[in-house]
């Protein structure tokens, strides 16, 4: 009976830190989608319709002009002066978006959501430094998990925080997949498997996996969408990119446990977009509060004698 039963993991008090910081901000950041949608609400209610014309409502024009909605300002003309001339929309169409009926109501719940939404952001701000200070001394696995595609930094923090920064606890990449939950499941009754439904683990990594195996084969070329495109036409939609996030848990493990590097197996990457790839990463980790240097790894090795 006792060799049946499984040993939970339990982290040690660093990386329960990193846990309680990552989680804290997947909270604030449900929070935000969740006063996003109530603000969408609030503008329905005032006949506005800003969401249609602008892709982002929390972007910057569509601040602007939530912010000028919430002031007193309620000529759409005006309001419309403030969204950028970049919008997919003609400045008529956002005319029209934004003629509706504000109460002073209205103008009052909006500016209690804007309040709390400048608060969360400030919050997040906060996090993400204490996380990138928490993690400064393993900003090279950081890196590495970042540089595969559909990850990115905030992924790489979240995923190091749940399984450690060397995935030591984990054997194999199988063991990780069963924990987090990302392998085909097995119900075999009289020799005759009844489903194959992935088992329940660590929903945090989950939600994660899945996000990133979407971005993942949305990127042109990489071997996550070559697999995927052969895996649809048999598994349909919902199964092949489970199957991607399945892939993607294995390269987590090796990456971290082996301290090896992602190399893009899919279409050959001109030295262009590795600059750009290179660049982008390193915005991103700027401004989360690391220190990077970017040196192409032919620099790094030895020169021959």
């Amino acid at each position: 009976m006792a060799d049946e039963l499984i040993l939970s993991f339990v982290p040690k008090g660093e990386q329960r830190i990193w846990r309680s910081l990552t989680r804290m901000k997947v909270q604030l950041t449900r929070d935000r989608v969740r006063l996003q949608n109530q603000m969408e609400c609030l503008l329905e209610e005032m006949r506005i319709k800003l969401s249609i014309v602008v892709s982002n409502l929390l972007g910057a024009s569509g601040l602007r002009i939530l912010h000028a909605l919430a002031q007193g300002e309620t000529d759409p003309k005006r309001l419309a002066e403030l969204g950028d001339e970049r919008l997919h929309c003609t400045e008529e169409q956002l005319v029209d978006a934004l003629t509706g009926r504000v109460q002073p109501m209205h103008r009052g719940m909006l500016a209690l959501q804007l309040q709390r939404l400048q608060l969360i952001d400030q919050q997040m701000a906060q996090l993400n430094s204490m996380i990138a200070q928490a993690m400064k001394s393993h900003q090279d696995a950081v890196i590495r998990l970042a540089e595969v595609p559909g990850l990115g930094v905030d992924s790489a923090q979240q995923i190091i925080a749940e399984v450690g920064v060397q995935a030591s606890t984990f054997s194999s990449a199988a063991e990780l997949t069963a924990w987090v939950g990302t392998c085909p499941g097995k119900e075999e009754s009289a020799e005759q498997n009844h489903s194959s439904r992935s088992a329940k683990g660590n929903k945090y990594l989950r939600r994660v996996l899945n996000q990133a195996a979407h971005a993942a084969v949305a990127k042109k070329g990489s071997y996550f969408q070559v697999v995927f495109r052969r895996l649809m036409p048999r598994l349909g939609y919902k199964s092949a990119i489970w199957a991607i996030a399945h892939r993607l848990c294995r390269v987590v493990w090796k990456i971290l446990h082996e301290g090896v590097r992602y190399i893009e197996q899919g279409r050959d990457v001109g030295p262009r977009e590795k600059k750009q790839r290179a660049q982008m990463l390193a915005r991103a980790l700027r401004k989360l509060g690391y220190e990077v240097t970017i040196t192409p790894i032919n620099e790094l090795a030895p020169k021959p004698a």
